[in-house]
């Protein structure tokens, strides 16, 4: 396999740790500086240029992808994959990583746990805001913060109010989340590559910091993940578009809480913690995957007139419910299965005598005007009231 990690920091334990693993392995690797490619469009198929030539043939790349450079580091990387070259990080999932309001706005719908989260611009909005996620303390964080940097425990609300109006003052957009009690100054990182964690450790921060990454001084130790922890970290790395990512977590009472999504998770606290071959994995990984790469299904697929991919939803009292693949007609239709989700569990390719249960989320692909015809009108949100307190009725006397 030839491989290119894209890095600018090429003396890096994380990229030395790579390129020694892929070359111990008998690979071809290259370091190559993300700033210096150059995109070319003036020829009838998408190309790279490197230090101002044609970039060789390579068959994957492994982005590390720093926040400073995160448009072009990510246009780069969707150049690669418009030229069918393997990434196990795809652009959209590093761009969705990157913007913490973004990330979080995807794992909701995915019913991921996290803390409880707002997002507000005008100042009059800011209190309710703050009321919302529990009342202070809270948490306030930059959007593209990184290693601790931008994120503030407002201990009290006018504290938390004169920071979010000092931040926003300055053009800066910033989530406001609850703050966990239970898990104050600890937290976990997984590490996981493909459809496993490879690696977990526990930070605990030093002193009286609440923040418990590894530059701001936290101590780490190797944990066993209980599989509802595991579970979390490998979905939210999935949904995000991820295939190699370091999911922070917070152990909270009802179970796992998902913090972040890191798309280039470093690998010196976490190898010296566990003192597992984490980079290896991740090169065993690709190696397997490079006959595979990442494919828009939107841009595969709209060519075809008339056909698309959709998800239907199997509505509690349809006719659906109770009937097996086979006996719900979908193929008569001309619609195919391609994956069937459950709750949190996902069963992709399933069987003709898969049984069909209420609130099933079928990714289907097929006729467009089939599939249309079997979504229902969909329902319209209704206003949440707030109940007020019953006021006592005068007597008339």
């Amino acid at each position: 396999m030839k491989l290119a990690i894209l890095s600018r920091a090429p003396r890096s334990y994380s990229t030395q740790r790579l390129r020694a693993a892929a070359e111990s392995r008998g690979h071809d690797v290259k370091v190559l500086n993300t700033l210096r490619f150059a995109i070319d469009l003036t020829g009838p198929d998408p190309d790279l240029q490197f230090r101002g030539r044609q970039l060789s043939d390579y068959d994957a790349i492994l982005p590390r992808i720093g926040s400073s450079i995160t448009y072009f580091g990510t246009a780069v990387v969707r150049q690669f994959e418009q030229m069918d070259v393997y990434t196990p990080n795809t652009a959209n999932g590093i761009a969705n990583s990157r913007d913490k309001l973004r990330a979080n706005q995807i794992l909701s719908r995915h019913q991921i746990g996290m803390p409880a989260t707002t997002f507000v611009r005008n100042r009059a909005d800011v209190r309710p805001a703050i009321e919302r996620v529990g009342g202070a303390p809270v948490v306030i964080k930059l959007l593209e913060g990184t290693q601790g940097i931008g994120v503030i425990l407002a201990p009290e609300v006018k504290v938390a109010e004169a920071i979010i109006e000092t931040l926003q003052s300055t053009k800066q957009n910033v989530l406001i989340q609850s703050f966990i009690e239970e898990s104050k100054g600890r937290d976990i990182r997984a590490l996981v590559v493909g459809d496993r964690v490879v690696a977990a450790m526990r930070r605990r921060a030093n002193g009286d910091e609440f923040r418990s990454n590894v530059h701001r001084g936290g101590r780490v130790e190797p944990v066993e993940l209980s599989p509802d922890f595991e579970e979390a970290a490998v979905r939210s790395a999935q949904i995000m578009g991820l295939r190699v990512a370091g999911v922070d977590m917070l152990e909270g009472n009802e179970g796992p809480l998902v913090m972040e999504v890191n798309s280039s998770p470093g690998l010196e606290g976490i190898e010296t913690a566990t003192k597992l071959d984490v980079a290896g994995a991740i090169i065993d990984y690709i190696g397997n995957q490079v006959a595979f790469p990442e494919i828009d299904v939107r841009q595969r697929l709209t060519v075809s007139t008339g056909y698309g991919v959709a998800e239907l939803v199997v509505h509690a009292g349809a006719d659906l419910v109770g009937t097996t693949i086979g006996e719900s007609g979908l193929d008569e239709r001309d619609i195919t299965v391609l994956t069937l989700h459950r709750g949190t569990i996902v069963i992709p390719n399933p069987r003709r005598g898969h049984r069909l249960e209420a609130e099933d989320r079928l990714l289907c692909f097929g006729k467009l005007e089939e599939m249309r015809s079997m979504i229902p009108e969909r329902r319209r949100r209704r206003a949440k009231v707030k109940k007020l307190p019953k006021q006592p009725i005068p007597v008339v006397a």
